[in-house]
């Protein structure tokens, strides 16, 4: 494989992900391509922006003519592009039907017209929907809860169709919940830990009982790249951290990990549609001889000390926040 097309790069997996792949595979050319909204960061990779084998586009996975450009020079796609935070699906559902839904309907189509070998399409547990005992199989329903595992499980079927219908190499992973560094701090665990850092509260929602697997960035990306070299095309993939933990449990090793009181814990109002339990079943990625390398506490603790290193990088993003809900 020569040239690796990752869409979405600038994101917290995909820059993660690119990073990985520049050191496990250096004779690969990487193209970073990217819309830069808000969760898109100029700084998650600014650290390999003058290496010779990587290079940024800026656009939109919507301009069709932009995609076909970069891709029919490329041997492989991995689609993380994506609008992913639930609670803004739900005050603002249009934008992810457009960038999940069409956006990669768009990059769909432009691969109907390039010579990929591999299609690797990045989806979510959360396409499920929630389960009160055992885990999903690759091969259960799609059953979403919210608009944004909606958009995803649309993209997923469209995915599937184009497979199907015009033999497109397709390949799709559905990750359990990521956490580790660049992470947006919109999400949980940055969340937390930022807020703690700031001298703030912790929002859990409803009674904090909800559970959801975790896996450690890292190991989702070396699980993405043996997919991606090693998966059966037309295949789903779960990839599963086998790390279940309520956020209460979260915020409660968090607290304990940088030396807080309980007291800091505020229970606030549930959002809709709150999902109890995600846990998907990893036994067909593990067929692959892949296994995560991180347990939960030991990789929490590294994340927290991430971000108690590199304060500046997430001060800017939450400034940002607040003065865009000042606006609004």
């Amino acid at each position: 494989m020569k040239q690796l097309m990752v869409t979405g790069g600038s994101g917290f997996i995909g820059s993660n992900f690119i990073r990985y792949v520049l050191n496990k595979h250096p004779d690969y050319d990487v193209v970073n391509y990217d819309v830069m909204t808000y969760a898109g960061n100029p700084d998650n990779l600014k650290d390999i922006e003058e290496s010779k084998n990587y290079r940024f586009v800026h656009a939109d996975i919507d301009d069709y003519d932009k995609v076909i450009e970069v891709m029919k020079d490329s041997q492989a796609v991995v689609n993380f592009a994506a609008e992913s935070h639930v609670d803004r699906s739900i005050t603002g559902a249009r934008q992810f039907m457009l960038t999940n839904v069409v956006g990669t309907n768009t990059l769909l189509e432009a691969a109907r017209s390039a010579n990929l070998e591999r299609f690797l399409h990045i989806s979510t547990d959360e396409v499920y929907g929630s389960i009160d005992e055992g885990s999903f199989f690759e091969s259960d329903n799609l059953v979403p809860s919210s608009p944004y595992s909606a958009s995803k499980a649309a993209s997923d079927l469209a995915c599937h169709a184009y497979k199907t219908t015009y033999d497109l190499p397709i390949i799709i992973t559905r990750s359990s919940n990521n956490f580790g560094p660049f992470q947006y701090p919109e999400k949980l665990i940055p969340l937390l830990i930022t807020n703690l850092l700031d001298n703030k509260s912790l929002p859990i929602y409803g009674d904090g009982k909800n559970v959801r697997d975790w896996i450690y960035v890292e190991d989702n990306c070396a699980a993405i790249d043996r997919v991606l070299h090693e998966g059966q095309i037309g295949e789903v993939y779960n990839i599963g951290g086998g790390m279940e933990v309520e956020n209460i449990e979260i915020a409660n090793m968090i607290l304990e990990i940088m030396d807080r009181p309980k007291s800091s814990i505020t229970y606030v109002k549930d959002r809709p549609g709150h999902d109890r339990r995600y846990s998907i079943n990893s036994r067909k990625l593990h067929n692959l001889g892949f296994k995560p390398e991180f347990d939960f506490s030991s990789a929490l603790e590294k994340t927290i000390n991430w971000y108690t290193e590199n304060v500046a990088w997430w001060r800017r993003l939450k400034l940002k926040q607040e003065d865009h809900a000042n606006e609004a």
